[in-house]
């Protein structure tokens, strides 16, 4: 089965109604390569909003969501809620709501299939930090922040994984592409050990670590890497380029 390319913006705590107007508009003038699955992760305050204006090939994403459908949980948001507001994705376990906010990969994966249950698709996200693969752990780290995901869940159908080393993210350093690649090949290898051949073979592995219009093209050409979860990129007019990396 071909995995469908698949390209998010992960909007992060950036933006107000102005701001999203001016990215609404480069991504209306695009051209988007209508190959390509893209979504937008925008502010919860936002998430309506950007969906009314947002052209009909991109979709909003929330950017975190809790693992229950509600309760005195002071601050949080529901994957029933998301759904309430037309909201069909979430952003779970990134690396800023792991090493940030403390999130433990039981949390992520609990809050991973509470939203699956509840009909979301989410993109998951797995890295390791520097001093880890520093380490020679990184894939001690990913196959087990995997694991507890497989461990949580049995439908795959609607999960993209996306691979961001943390030391990567907004540094300016990117993984080479052959330190991707390798990166998810294993994964996939692993997906095809500890889960299925069919979940290893079509659920897409994205990346995701100061991607730019500099470097997506060469990134994209990589076999096991099915697209990219883009940070401050995706603010920028050069989002349509790495949207656009195959073409």
């Amino acid at each position: 089965m071909s995995r469908k390319f698949c390209v998010g913006g992960n909007w992060k705590m950036n933006g107000d109604k102005k701001g999203i107007q001016e990215i609404v508009a480069f991504l209306k003038a695009g051209p988007l390569d209508p190959n390509v699955e893209v979504i937008v992760g925008c502010p919860a305050p936002y998430l309506e909003y950007t969906k009314g204006l947002l052209p009909a090939n991109v979709v909003v994403s929330a950017q975190n969501c809790y693992k229950v459908p509600k309760g005195a949980f002071t601050g949080e948001v529901s994957p029933a809620m998301l759904k309430d507001l037309g909201v069909n994705w979430v952003i779970l376990g990134h690396s800023e709501r792991r090493n940030v906010f403390g999130e433990n990969d039981l949390l992520v994966a609990e809050k991973t299939a509470h939203a699956l249950e509840e009909g979301l698709s989410v993109i998951a996200c797995i890295g390791e930090k520097l001093e880890e693969r520093e380490a020679g752990k990184t894939e001690e780290v990913v196959y087990r922040q995997t694991q507890a995901i497989a461990d949580k869940i049995k439908d795959w159908s609607k999960v993209v994984i996306a691979y961001e080393p943390v030391w990567a993210i907004g540094t300016g350093k990117t993984a080479t592409p052959q330190q991707a690649q390798e990166v998810h090949e294993k994964l996939r290898a692993w997906l095809k050990a500890k889960v299925s051949e069919k979940v290893a073979n079509e659920t897409r592995i994205i990346y995701g670590g100061s991607v730019t219009a500099s470097n997506c093209k060469e990134l994209a050409k990589s076999g096991d890497i099915d697209g990219f979860l883009v940070g401050g990129a995706s603010l920028k007019p050069e989002f349509v380029q790495i949207v656009n990396a195959r073409q």
